[in-house]
C-alpha cells in the first residue's frame, strides 16, 4: 500500500493543514515508510495469543467508594483570597 501526492493532499485538507507542494513531496516517502512498517506486523503470526494492554500483568490498587459531604468547607476557603457566606468571593465581570 502508499500514498499519492494527491492523498497527502486531501488528508492535509481534511486536517485543516497548510502545505506547500514541497512539504507534501517530503512526506509522501515518510508516510510509505511508515504504511510499509506496519505492513510488516502482519506477517507476524499472532495465532493464539491473548490481547493485552501491558506486557506486565498489573492490577489496580481501588479503595472502597464511600460517599461524604466532605464537611472540609472552612478547610477549602482558608485558601480562598477572599470568602463571603461561606462561599468564594469574585470580582463582579458583567454589569
Amino acid at each position: 500500500m502508499s500514498v499519492t501526492n494527491e492523498q497527502v493532499r486531501h488528508i492535509a485538507k481534511l486536517a485543516r493543514i497548510a502545505m506547500s507542494d514541497g512539504d507534501i513531496e517530503r512526506l509522501v516517502p515518510e508516510l510509505n515508510n511508515i504504511l510499509g512498517w506496519v505492513e510488516q506486523l502482519d506477517e507476524v503470526n499472532t495465532e493464539g495469543v491473548e490481547p493485552l494492554t501491558a506486557v506486565i500483568d498489573q492490577k489496580l490498587r481501588l479503595r472502597d467508594d464511600v460517599v461524604d459531604d466532605g464537611n472540609i468547607r472552612e478547610a477549602v476557603l482558608a485558601n480562598a483570597p477572599e470568602a463571603q457566606h461561606g462561599f468564594f468571593a469574585v470580582p463582579k465581570v458583567i454589569e
